[in-house]
């Protein structure tokens, strides 16, 4: 199981799926819960944050297929307690205001900014830390997970706020009900095309990565850029859903604690 690339591909595409899916139900369940619920998640969840900062440093020194798919988990858990925490509105920023009409540019830019300001500076400390910790390590694939997952969401961000054609609002948890305000409907910015080629390229890197990785028979690479590989073509799909009309949100509709609200894509 754990050398068999097919085997990985398939399981980064059900992580997408199931993950995304478990942390849109649990924000939900908070938000139908009591005033303290949403911090009672993120503390509980701390497990999670804390079994992949020890599966990270388990798997730096593991090269096989095995040590591969831990540090691709490990990392995945890592983003996905951050993710919470942001979703539950525990790291945000200092700005929970609605965006006030009529902001210059470069003002709104900055107000946008301090919304999301302390979980940014959360995913860069992490980014750095596991770029540190991973410096010269046999297995860098929970960094390059997380670098993966880190840049993608940056970009989706300057998208939203750039403008896209269409943008899902169904989803937003109560403590980030202002993010909406600061996202634009229109037409696709100059900086989308810049993106969805940057990660096309990332996907034909980690390709090529993966090809040689079969000539030289390396499972663990094998393994590590099939994850990479399958996770960077989801990233890119989801920046096209954003100029695609396509009601993405029913994959997950259907996972919520209680019927969703009538907000649809726009």
């Amino acid at each position: 199981m754990f050398d068999t690339p097919w085997i990985a591909a398939l399981a980064a595409l059900f992580l997408w799926w199931f993950a995304t899916g478990i942390l849109l139900w649990r924000v939900h369940a908070a938000d139908r819960g009591g005033p303290d619920s949403h911090v009672w998640s993120v503390i509980l969840s701390l497990p999670l944050f804390a079994g992949g900062v020890l599966g990270v440093n388990a798997t730096l020194a593991d090269p096989s297929p095995q040590g591969a798919w831990f540090a691709f988990l490990s990392a995945l858990a890592i983003w996905g307690w951050v993710e919470l925490a942001f979703l539950s509105g525990i790291i945000t920023g200092p700005n929970t205001r609605l965006c006030p009409p009529g902001l210059a540019a470069r003002a709104r830019f900055i107000a946008a900014f301090r919304t999301v300001a302390w979980h940014e500076t959360v995913l860069v400390v992490a980014l750095v830390s596991l770029a540190y910790a991973a410096w010269g390590a046999a297995n860098p694939f929970a960094l390059w997970t997380f670098a993966l997952l880190f840049f993608a969401r940056v970009s989706a961000k300057l998208n939203l706020f750039l403008g896209v054609p269409y943008i899902n609002t169904a989803f937003l948890p109560s403590p980030l009900a202002h993010l909406a305000s600061y996202f634009r409907h229109g037409p696709v910015s100059g900086f989308f095309p810049a993106s969805v080629t940057l990660l096309a390229l990332a996907v034909g890197c980690f390709l090529e990565r993966l090809w040689r990785a079969h000539q030289a028979g390396d499972m663990g690479d094998i393994i590590g850029f099939t994850l990479l590989s399958m996770l960077a073509a989801l990233a890119l799909l989801e920046h096209w859903f954003m100029v695609w009309r396509v009601q993405d949100d029913k994959l997950w509709r259907w996972m919520l604690p209680a019927p969703a609200n009538d907000k649809t894509k726009t």
